[in-house]
């Protein structure tokens, strides 16, 4: 990994119903805000939030919003594409993706090179219980992981909610990402956030760059920002308010490990990727892979 300096940026949806002229809107309106960010900053890589081009709630159907999106490549990512490339950085985009048939939608986000080519794709594994089409949503889940071996170091993706799983970032910071980023709309609150930022990166020695929505989406719902980016000693080394902009840092991997807390004198001593039990894991491997739920009750819509 290389040092240099990475941005989240909060931009809030365009006011009004999602249509194709709100999307080009968002998609206007996020270019201006890369341009601004990387002159301002001189950011090689951009996080850009969750559902960027229409906003996280649609207010419309699955079939509805199928029509509105595209297949990825597409409308949806050549604008994005094409700034990269004349920006020469390094842009991870989020988008809802047209799926297979009318109907099934993807909650994406991808990471598209100085080239301005799209070197992976990620859909969200772990989509938001109101957003599961199979709970009355909109978006049915992937099932990859995807780590990319960039110029800048090996970068791996995960969107919003995916950032309560631990063994989704786990399974990144075993296949070698440095950094991943979290492309949000995030819907609770700023602890959590900031919790799950700090847990994720400290689990496995990485950096987090989380990129949160702010304003109100097509369906009225309200985002926070508080966009950040934490070290991989779990400090938070930029952090955004609640008003549209972006957070910069230097990523500098001399500097990620020195020190057991920051600030402190003490050398870190352990690595929770090289000091993980292995045999214990094993041992309960078929546990982990089973079935499981909370005995506590719980306000699911429609659980019993």
């Amino acid at each position: 990994m290389k040092t240099f300096i990475a941005a989240a940026i909060q931009i809030a949806p365009v006011a009004g119903d999602l249509s194709p002229l709100s999307i080009d809107a968002n998609i206007v309106k996020t270019i201006s805000f890369i341009e601004r960010c990387v002159a301002e900053t001189g950011a090689s890589l951009v996080v850009l939030p969750e559902t960027v081009t229409t906003g996280f709630s649609p207010g419309c159907s699955p079939e509805e919003l199928w029509d509105l999106v595209d297949i990825l490549p597409g409308r949806l990512t050549s604008p994005i594409q094409d700034v990269a490339k004349r920006l020469g950085v390094h842009i991870v985009h989020a988008t809802y993706e047209r799926g297979e048939e009318r109907g099934i939608v993807y909650n994406s986000s991808m990471i598209i090179l100085p080239s301005g080519e799209i070197a992976g794709i990620y859909r969200k594994t772990h989509p938001f219980c109101a957003e599961m089409l199979s709970q009355g949503g909109w978006v049915v889940p992937g099932n990859d992981v995807c780590v990319v071996d960039t110029e800048l170091g090996k970068i791996g993706m995960i969107i919003c909610f995916d950032g309560d799983f631990p063994e989704l970032s786990r399974i990144q910071g075993i296949q070698g990402a440095e950094l991943i980023a979290r492309p949000s709309a995030f819907l609770r609150s700023a602890d959590i956030w900031e919790l799950t930022n700090r847990a994720r990166a400290y689990d496995n020695h990485l950096f987090m760059v989380g990129a949160n929505a702010v304003g109100i989406d097509p369906a009225g719902t309200f985002y926070f920002g508080n966009s950040m980016i934490v070290s991989p000693i779990a400090e938070v080394i930029a952090r955004a308010s609640s008003h549209e902009c972006w957070v910069s840092a230097v990523i500098d991997p001399n500097k990620a490990m020195v020190s057991l807390t920051p600030g402190s004198s003490v050398g870190q001593p352990f690595d929770h990727l090289a000091d993980r039990n292995l045999d214990l894991l094993e041992k309960y491997s078929d546990l982990l892979k089973g079935p499981a739920g909370t005995s506590f009750t719980f306000s699911r819509p429609g659980k019993k």
